[in-house]
Formats: structure tokens, sequence, C-alpha cells
């Protein structure tokens, strides 16, 4: 899962792109649907709901990372503008804008931060501009709208004209919603609008004992299940769809032979789901919808990713249980 943003849906993608999608992923042997489409305002509420859970550790654990990187990584860096990919709530950007802040603070001459925060919304992301505005005066935000799993998008993901060193960020480990070769795709995408003094700052869950692992994704409250679910009310409000939610049980497991957590919605009877520009989709009982997969990583999976996509590992940070990553990489020269 990503940070939630409280983007619309419509606004974000355009409703013929969402249709594709659903003709495309409910048209396949395993039927899926995108995880960006969990994202309208309820569906952001409650991810909000789940970061704050006992279960889900993700959040609190990168927040803690950062809090204890970043004053280091602005000092050694001292970075001029921060781009933030899926910048989501930017809640956890708070961190890293006050670190850099603090290192520009005794040099009057400087230009201002620049703070580009990347993301599908641009609705959200005119909220995200205004809201750190008022919060660090003298701070130029530069909104990017980009569908990071487009991969016929723009060739980089942050303007050009960003003075240099550039911290890019990418965290959540929203990575692991990227197959492999996805990944490497968008990292390559990245790496084309770095200039060798810029780094990446990647945030990537780890591998550790798959009960903590699939907790984090069935909580006891249910919050994950209902946030699940969430995404065929989308479907139904933007394409006029007919799926009955109720009728749909959460699974979220652990795939030890793809090193990652899937989550399914799973027809609890027949179904037959109509939906305008597609038409009726037969969904038999016990037949899945996966609606996300999130891939758990060890260092040598990172490093190989890093190295396809034109990087270098620079520094590697993980919490006292070694349970999530914080890392740091540079352009190969």
């Amino acid at each position: 899962m990503r940070d939630a943003s409280p983007s619309v849906v419509a606004d974000a993608v355009g409703e013929s792109v969402m249709l594709a999608d659903v003709r495309d992923g409910l048209a396949r042997p395993q039927k899926e649907l995108p995880p960006k489409y969990f994202y309208d305002r309820r569906g952001s509420e409650l991810f909000e709901e789940i970061t704050r859970l006992d279960e889900y550790y993700l959040t609190r654990t990168e927040r803690a990372l950062l809090a204890r990187v970043a004053p280091r990584l602005a000092r050694s860096l001292r970075p001029r503008a921060l781009v933030e990919l899926g910048a989501g709530s930017a809640e956890k950007t708070r961190v890293i804008l006050d670190a850099m802040r603090a290192e520009r603070m005794p040099i009057a001459d400087e230009s201002p931060l620049t703070y580009v925060p990347v993301d599908v919304s641009a609705a959200f992301l005119a909220e995200t501009a205004a809201r750190l505005g008022a919060i660090y005066p003298g701070l130029r935000v530069v909104p990017v709208v980009a569908d990071l799993s487009d991969d016929d998008g723009a060739a980089t993901l942050a303007p050009r004209a960003l003075a240099h060193p550039v911290l890019v960020a990418f965290l959540g480990s929203t990575i692991g919603n990227f197959d492999d070769a996805a990944a490497v795709r968008l990292l390559r995408r990245v790496r084309a609008g770095m200039a060798p003094v810029d780094r990446l700052l990647l945030g990537a869950d780890l591998l550790k004992d798959v009960a903590i692992i699939e907790a984090a994704y069935n909580d006891r409250l249910g919050v994950t299940a209902a946030f699940n679910r969430n995404m065929l009310h989308v479907v139904n409000d933007e394409l006029g769809a007919t799926f009955v939610p109720d009728a749909y049980q959460h699974s979220a497991f652990f795939n030890a032979a793809e090193g990652r957590i899937e989550m399914h919605l799973v027809a609890r009877a027949d179904q037959c789901v109509v939906i305008p520009g597609v038409g009726t989709v037969a969904i038999r009982r016990g037949e899945s919808i996966r609606t996300e997969v999130s891939n758990k990583y060890d260092r040598a999976r990172l490093t190989r990713m890093l190295r396809a996509a034109d990087f270098e590992l620079v520094t590697w940070e993980t919490d006292p249980l070694a349970g999530y990553a914080l890392l740091t990489a540079a352009p190969c020269a």
C-alpha cells in the first residue's frame, strides 16, 4: 500500500483510462484491478486509519527511520530540491523538509528550497501545494501530475530546471507494488532526470516472519478488508458498474514463491457484473480479483534492481528488527 492521498479517481486518471484498466484486468486468467483505484476519498480515509493500526508496522517504522536518517542526509547532501514520487498525504515529507530547512537556515543567500510532489491527481497536488506553502513560507512547490505505473509517460518524473543536488524520495515501500521488471523501468525513468550529485531515497519493506507480514494486511478490526472492498465501490461510482462489494471476501496472504503479499477479493457466490463500456463479466464462486501485490525484499534483491536501473547503493539503514530499510542510491557514473 502507498501513502494515502485524498484524490478523486476520475480526476486522477480519466474515465477512459480507468475503463481500459478495468476491461483489461478483468479479462485476464487471474482477474486483477490496479491498486491506484483504492484511493477515492473514502479509500484514503481508510488507509489513514490502517496506518494507525497496531498490526500495520510500515508507516511508523519508516517514520522513525526518517527521523534518524533525514538530518544526516540533509547535512551531507545539502539538497536544494526534494522530489517525492507518489507524494500521498506528504506527512512524512515534512520530516525531510524540516531537516533540509535546518541545514540551510544559517546561509541567508541561498535560493529557496523546491519541493516537487508527483502524484496522479492534479486536484490533490494543488491541495498539497497550498498546505505546505502555509507551513513553509518561501518554499517553492512545483507539482507534477504523473502516473508512476505509466511506462508511456514522460521520460523523467521531475522538471529539468531544478537546482542540484536533488533528493528524490520514493517512500512507503510503494516500490513493492510493482513487479521487479516494472520497478526497474520506473527507476530508470527516475535515473534519466538525475545528475551525478543527486540521490535517491528509497523505503522498502523487508522479508521477515510471515505471521508479522500477514497480520499487517489482515487486521483484527477489519479496516483493511473494508479498504480492499472499497475498490469495488470506486469502480461502481466512476464507471456505473454493478459490483456488490459485500459479496466479496477480503483475502491477503504471503506468496512465498514470489516473495510478496497478495490482496484479493474472493467472490462468495457466482456473480454477473455489468460494467458500461465493458459488458457483463462473469465471476465464479471462489474466483478472486487481485487488487494489490506488495513485494518484500532482501538487500541482494534491491541491489540487483538498483544496478539494473543504473544506480549504486550508497547507504543502507534498517530499524532495530531489520524489518524495514531506508536506503540511498547514487546514479552510476
